[in-house]
């Protein structure tokens, strides 16, 4: 595949320095790349560290059963409050419905564990669940929503679907996959971001971050997605740092591209965890970011502990710490030392752990065990 240069040149101008060490964005031109297998690998890298990974491997499967049991019989989604951010709240719209973005991301806790639809222990709660994401897609608009679930949701269940796609070439999740894909690109507005909804005019980095993933993941296995979609939306996620030296903000990531947006360990962590996927690891701007995000972690915990900001945050601080470049793996075990020992602390005794504010129990447990699981390296999206 063709190799793109563009982002390393963006950031060497926006940051005003030089050549930018590591690889460009590998999306090619178009047409889409040939399909890539995507092949769960064996081991991972150990736990570094912290809590024995006999710790860590029991809380992971204590975390499955918990998904597993409270997986809904009639739907086979996951049961939970639809609604969205509001401020530091979580403003409910449905009670109790098959959602659509936390199932996506219950799954892909399997997934990470190498769970397949209808193989190994938990190969039945995969496959149905995959069958209720696939009804969740409209025939006609791509648009992954159920309940009234929003842009949020789309990404997630697209990007599940790009990468149970990958691993088992079912045509069935090709189709509906592309479809979702189309949708997202469609609704890419002229800043090169999205919103709450399709088609929104206005701009959101966390939610910009959830669909440059899944189109990323759907482009590396042979889906159709525009080379300028992702272009411009990368674009957007670098234009969206601040990189002024005299800021107390810099290294941090705003909410919204504005000359004064608030930033957070959230929005931090899913811009320097995109920034990662182009195959950047060693720059002034995801050092900066780094550093951010760790004056911030222990205020993340204080002040958020299980509020969904914890969650969404650390879903992509443990992609930022995993993939830092530095060669003796201090940075990934100062985060996997920090991030074990709170969470096996957290956890409850049905296995889960808590959410509030927030969609629910099996929002919060599927984030948390996919964390756990990042070492194995059996997503896609977790390869260095």
């Amino acid at each position: 595949m063709m190799r793109s240069a563009k982002l390393p040149l963006l950031l060497a101008a926006l940051l005003g320095g030089g050549v930018v060490a590591g690889v460009a964005l590998d999306h090619g031109n178009d047409p889409a790349p040939a399909a890539v297998v995507s092949r769960p690998l064996v081991g991972g890298l150990p736990s570094p560290q912290g809590p024995s990974s006999n710790r860590v491997k029991a809380a992971v499967e204590r975390g499955l059963e918990y998904l597993r049991r409270s997986q809904d019989p009639a739907s086979g989604g996951w049961v939970q409050d639809v609604g969205f951010k509001f401020n530091s709240d979580y403003q409910r719209t449905a009670h109790a419905k098959p959602h659509v973005g936390v199932s996506a991301l219950a799954l892909m806790a399997f997934l990470s564990g190498g769970h397949l639809p209808g193989r190994g222990r938990h190969g039945e709660v995969v496959q149905r669940g995959t069958d209720f994401i696939l009804s969740a897609v409209d025939k006609h608009s791509g648009y992954v929503s159920l309940h009234g679930t929003r842009m949020y949701s789309h990404a997630y269940a697209t990007l599940f679907l790009a990468e149970i796609f990958g691993m088992t070439h079912r045509e069935d999740v090709k189709e509906k996959l592309q479809l979702a894909v189309d949708l997202t690109v469609k609704s890419q507005n002229k800043y090169g971001s999205w919103r709450y909804n399709p088609f929104s005019p206005e701009s959101d980095m966390s939610i910009t971050v959830c669909q440059i993933m899944a189109l990323r993941a759907a482009r590396n296995i042979g889906i159709r997605v525009p080379k300028t979609t992702i272009d411009r939306a990368y674009d957007y996620v670098v234009r969206s740092a601040y990189k002024s030296r005299t800021s107390r903000d810099y290294g941090g990531f705003k909410y919204q591209e504005k000359t004064r947006s608030r930033t957070s360990f959230a929005l931090t962590a899913a811009g320097v965890a995109t920034l990662n996927h182009t195959g950047i690891y060693d720059h002034e701007l995801i050092k900066a970011g780094i550093s951010y995000l760790r004056g911030e972690m222990p205020r993340q915990y204080r002040h958020y502990k299980w509020h969904f900001f914890y969650w969404y945050g650390h879903y992509y601080a443990a992609q930022v710490f995993f993939f830092a470049g530095d060669e003796d793996r201090a940075l990934w075990k100062w985060y996997w030392t920090r991030i074990t020992d709170e969470l096996l602390k957290g956890q409850d005794p049905d296995g889960s752990w808590r959410n509030s504010p927030g969609p629910g129990k099996a929002f919060s447990t599927a984030v948390a065990t996919v964390i756990l699981q990042v070492p194995n390296e059996y997503l896609p999206i977790f390869h260095r």
